[in-house]
């Protein structure tokens, strides 16, 4: 099973919405000054490049991804004449050196096939001195929605274990981004942790997005049959923290590191 990214609607409706709230607490904490050039690499559907554009008044943006899909995607809901958008690996990033002000990536590197080559590719498309700024979900124990599903998912089916985004990808775990950042050379590196609440009206309000095919969780989803499929249902239902009124509330945390060029 591999990863599915050909959404974004679909992904907007699982992931995408939080990361809004996430990026909303990391772009002040980045701090750069206005009238600045961005590069959003692994822009999604653009979530990030849009709140730059709301609140760093930057002189322009430009957004790489991937995957066709979620460029088209971002190109439609952001018409801002300051932002560009191209399809693009974050391994090989098609700029001139020292380009950017700033460089930022978020909740996207821990997809990337090589992800030191991506940071090093973030530091030489950044100017001297330039901001590089990284954030990644902590999918093995802050990302409480997605605990909550791989734990009931191992607990059924011990394969889940190899889709389980907290095991596939450690540099997601307390401390490890920022040792990859100073390893490949960034300089004066900060880090911190960013939590965010994740709330749901209802459970189906938290089940629905997994019916969407984008992304690890869902994807796994879509590969049960349907009994296993209400049996991963029933068993959320009774793991997860449901109020009288029928509301979960969760919180979703990320690394952050930032640093310079």
């Amino acid at each position: 099973m591999d990863d599915s990214w050909l959404s974004g609607m679909a992904y907007e409706r699982f992931m995408g919405r939080w990361s809004t709230l996430v990026a909303q607490e990391f772009l002040p904490w980045l701090a750069v000054p206005v009238a600045r050039h961005w590069l959003d690499v692994g822009c999604g559907t653009g979530a990030l490049t849009k709140l730059v554009l709301k609140t760093c008044h930057p002189a322009q943006v430009v957004a790489v991804d991937s995957s066709s899909e979620f460029v088209l995607d971002a190109q439609r809901s952001i018409t801002d004449p300051r932002a560009q958008f191209r399809i693009g690996q974050a391994e090989a990033l098609d700029f001139d050196s020292s380009t950017f002000d700033a460089v930022v990536s978020g909740l996207a590197l821990n997809f990337v096939s090589q992800p030191k080559a991506a940071v090093s590719e973030m530091m030489r498309v950044a100017k001297p001195d330039g901001a590089v700024g990284i954030f990644l979900w902590d999918y093995a124990e802050g990302m409480q929605m997605l605990r909550y599903f791989w734990d009931a998912a191992v607990d059924l089916d011990d394969e889940a274990r190899k889709f389980d985004e907290g095991i596939r990808f450690p540099i997601c775990q307390e401390g490890q981004l920022g040792s990859l950042v100073r390893a490949v050379g960034l300089k004066q590196v900060e880090a911190t942790a960013i939590e965010v609440p994740t709330f749901f009206r209802d459970f189906d309000a938290y089940w629905q997005p997994f019916l969407g095919g984008v992304g690890p969780a869902p994807g796994y989803v879509l590969s049960l049959d349907q009994e296993k499929r209400q049996s991963l249902e029933d068993r959320l239902r009774r793991s997860l923290p449901v109020e009288n009124d029928g509301s979960i509330s969760l919180i979703a945390r990320a690394w952050a590191v930032k640093g310079r060029a």
